[in-house]
């Protein structure tokens, strides 16, 4: 980021939605996400009462994983994260037939990292394609979260998993 060496989910050729996904280094974290929700399954939480979310490329992750490897797990929620435009977790989730993990998106205005229309349309694309979405524009926050996205995802995990 920026010349800075950093830490990330997977690796990016560029940060846009009109590059490929860099399937790689994609693939390979969904190999060791997989492996932890296994864990829980076995632990005897059932995927219904799974949540997957991330910020940024978090988020990304979070939708890599449940549309393409677990379909059946309660929510996503993505905050200020994309998926690329020839994202093969659009391809996944048009073979997917049936239903779908509810997407939570929260985005904000003044982000100079993940520009806001690219968040809106992942939204766009998956709402198209099936997948029940919110999606929550906050028109002054950055690259950031706020109290009141938290409190917003706060209640809808908590309907997910009818707490």
């Amino acid at each position: 980021m920026m010349g800075q060496r950093t830490t990330v989910w997977f690796d990016r050729h560029r940060i846009s939605p009109d590059v490929p996904d860099h399937m790689e280094s994609v693939d390979t974290m969904c190999e060791h996400l997989n492996r932890l929700i296994e864990e829980e399954v076995n632990t005897g939480i059932p995927k219904e009462r799974i949540v997957l979310g991330g910020f940024s490329m978090g988020g990304a992750m979070a939708m890599q994983v449940a549309y393409r490897h677990h379909p059946s797990i309660a929510g996503v929620a993505a905050l200020s994260a994309f998926l690329n435009n020839d994202s093969v977790v659009y391809k996944a989730v048009r073979e997917a037939g049936g239903s779908l993990p509810e997407l939570f998106l929260c985005q904000g205005g003044k982000d100079p990292l993940v520009i806001p229309e690219w968040v809106k349309q992942t939204h766009r694309m998956m709402d198209s394609l099936g997948v029940p979405c919110q999606f929550h524009f906050f028109p002054k926050m950055y690259h950031e979260m706020c109290v009141q996205e938290l409190e917003l995802l706060r209640t809808w995990i908590l309907k997910k998993l009818s707490l």
